[in-house]
């Protein structure tokens, strides 16, 4: 049984463990269904590390959709001293809450 794995999804990496809760850019899929994320970068056992080169083979995390969400507001200003431009703008990214279920290999 693995401790933890290294995933990545949305162009970032998440340091996992099994019963974890995470938020990762906007997967596809409804409240309730299972994901297998296969972009497993690295997985820490009890006695060994396996590094994937670049992915570790055969290895997936399973995962369970606890929603989708959208994350904290971002807000942004633009300003161009003496052309009297002022810009604000906010931005909010769309989230999925996931909570890992088992990592195999």
């Amino acid at each position: 049984m693995a401790q933890y794995a290294v995933i990545q999804t949305g162009g970032k990496q998440y340091r996992v463990a099994e019963g974890d809760v995470i938020e990762v850019e906007r997967l596809p899929g409804e409240k309730g269904d299972e994901l297998a994320l296969d972009r497993v970068l690295l997985i820490q056992e009890l006695t060994e590390t396996i590094v994937g080169a670049p992915t570790v083979a055969d290895a997936k995390v399973n995962t369970v959709i606890l929603g989708q969400v959208r994350g904290r507001k971002i807000n942004g200003f633009k300003f161009k001293p003496k052309n009297n431009y002022k810009r604000a703008f906010g931005h909010r990214q769309e989230l999925t809450r996931l909570r890992v279920t088992s990592i195999s290999r």
